[in-house]
């Protein structure tokens, strides 16, 4: 639901793979990513097919799961945003293939024709937003030592798609660069590599009805913002608020089997019960210290997951500005 672009990017590109590797192999060489075609025979439409459709039926499982897992942006940021990231990241992208092929043949003298084919560029540029505006947040540990996280699956699929071809790293390098470049606010390649607002308006009469899904009947309501971006924004917190919710339930019932469970509420009083007034009326009668210098950056890092500035502030005195035991706090009050 709110993301047609990325069920479009996860139906179509995926059908076409599918049907050419099981009945029409004999078109596949339409799709070959061929730089050596490209460079030399002038074909510039090799760059449009063989950068979208995956002819590794693995390659297209991994890269559909990653865009499913990014729809979150394209919630969070509306559909022309996202799909203005997307065209900036592929035409990017498609320039430091080349770049990085030509280096690779003039340092190492290996000479590469081909490229694995796919809309790849794009996905590995995804990992930049992804990892520098999505919460990290705690779900278990491995042998005491290893974390794993929320994001810790998507990852993980990044390094199965990268792992999957001889050459995919250099596709994967030119999307990471690219994700850099456009995402980057000094060098504006943002405001460069768009989609028109027209453009934007004819896919939406057009496309969107045919890829839209209907609103699910027993999804909560939240407070409607005044636009619709700040709408889709404050729908991707409560969902984003609900799976760290399931995650931390999670944790209490492994720590119930494992007989550590912490009870929270004999560390810290419940936030919704404690007066401010404590701190500011008696504080010589009650003994408390003055409060804790809290961080501003991890204030800014618990209101992007959905809390008030408030308990936010609350919660970080509480735990000494531990975010991790915070966020816990929080989630379980």
């Amino acid at each position: 639901d709110k993301a047609p672009l990325s069920k479009s990017l996860l139906l179509v590109p995926s059908a076409i793979s599918i049907l050419l590797t099981l009945l029409f192999q004999h078109y596949q060489k339409f799709f070959a990513y061929n730089l050596q075609a490209v460079k030399e025979d002038f074909q510039i439409w090799r760059l449009v097919c063989g950068r979208t459709i995956c002819l590794d039926l693995k390659d297209t499982f991994c890269s559909s799961l990653l865009i499913y897992n990014f729809r979150i942006f394209e919630r969070r940021y509306g559909s022309r945003k996202f799909s203005s990231f997307l065209l900036g990241a592929w035409m990017l992208s498609a320039l430091f293939d080349l770049l990085l092929v030509e280096i690779t043949q003039y340092v190492f003298g290996i000479t590469i024709n081909s490229l694995p084919s796919g809309f790849l560029g794009p996905v590995f540029a995804l990992f930049v937003p992804f990892y520098c505006s999505i919460p990290r947040v705690q779900v278990t540990q491995v042998l005491g030592h290893f974390s794993i996280t929320n994001k810790s699956l998507v990852y993980i699929l990044g390094l199965q798609l990268l792992t999957s071809g001889s050459y995919i790293w250099i596709l994967a390098l030119s999307g990471l660069i690219s994700g850099i470049c456009y995402n980057s606010s000094i060098l504006k390649v943002h405001r460069i590599l768009c989609v028109p607002r027209w453009v934007a308006k004819i896919f939406s009469w057009t496309l969107e009805p045919v890829f839209s899904s209907a609103e699910p009947t027993n999804e909560v309501r939240v407070g409607m913002g005044a636009t619709v971006d700040i709408q889709r924004q404050q729908r991707m917190e409560l969902l984003d608020r609900q799976i760290m919710m399931s995650q931390v339930a999670q944790m209490r019932r492994q720590r119930q089997q494992q007989g550590g469970m912490i009870n929270w509420n004999r560390l810290f009083p419940p936030l919704r019960h404690r007066h401010n007034a404590n701190y500011q009326d008696h504080p010589s009668e009650q003994g408390i210290p003055p409060p804790t210098e809290v961080s501003e950056e991890q204030v800014a890092r618990l209101m992007e997951m959905g809390f008030s500035r408030g308990d936010a502030l609350e919660a970080l005195r509480a735990s000494n500005n531990d975010l991790n035991v915070a966020t816990n706090f929080l989630l379980q009050h």
